[in-house]
């Protein structure tokens, strides 16, 4: 039995995932969701990975999965939890050796691409960050009304942190790319992936949050990385 540990994003908890979970429990595997502590100012990165490590001692098979900002996370998991041996990233960051989360977005010219891809699609992003409209454009809208009560405030103090490794745990990695992301447009999550992973990303139709827009796909793909793998 493979476990699963499944790494959200920012502002958010286990509950990103909860559409997910069914149909890898269904194949015979668990899921361990964590709830990272993304309103506490006193945790930092390694609190972050404290958790997920915590989570999932004890597991002999570990696949770990992060999305968003826990592309930060899941290889610093996988670096410590020897059982690991596959990380997934969707529509994730992946950071470089010593670089911090709030250097990444500079880095990596996320911004520029963000608001080429909105001239792209007619949206003018100069007024303030519209979550929904970046976000959950392509999520049921039932669906968000019931995640409002897991949204967190993000805490700034994980972003400070350097990423301390030297290189890519020698761990196998498969990222899935959402093709409809407006945070991480497509074009430029290529790039990145190709530069920092030296891979080819499987791309998934969806927005910036697979596991709420098309959860049933995304389960599928999980299973399929974990055949391929076991």
């Amino acid at each position: 039995m493979t476990t699963f540990a499944l790494i959200h994003g920012a502002g958010s908890d286990g509950w990103y995932w909860h559409l997910v979970e069914p149909d890898l429990r269904a194949a015979g595997h668990e899921t361990i969701a964590v709830d990272l502590p993304c309103d506490d100012d006193s945790a930092g990165l390694d609190d972050y990975v404290d958790v997920v490590v915590d989570a999932v001692a004890g597991s002999d098979d570990v696949v770990v999965v992060a999305q968003s900002m826990g592309g930060f996370v899941a290889p610093l998991v996988a670096a410590r939890v020897p059982a690991t041996r596959l990380i997934v990233l969707v529509a994730a960051m992946v950071p470089a050796p010593g670089e911090t989360g709030n250097d990444w977005w500079t880095n990596t010219g996320s911004g520029a691409a963000r608001r080429e891809q909105a001239a792209r699609d007619g949206r003018d992003i100069e007024g303030g960050f519209d979550e929904v409209a970046e976000f959950l454009h392509d999520v049921d809208p039932a669906l968000i009304e019931e995640g409002w009560a897991h949204v967190k405030e993000q805490s700034d103090t994980p972003f400070q942190t350097p990423w301390p490794l030297a290189a890519w745990p020698d761990v196998p990695t498969r990222f899935i790319l959402a093709t409809q992301d407006r945070l991480f447009p497509p074009d430029f999550q290529r790039r990145v992936v190709r530069e920092r992973l030296g891979i080819e990303p499987d791309e998934i139709d969806s927005g910036h949050l697979p596991a709420l827009a098309e959860p049933y796909e995304l389960a599928a793909m999980l299973l399929r990385y974990e055949r391929e793998t076991s």
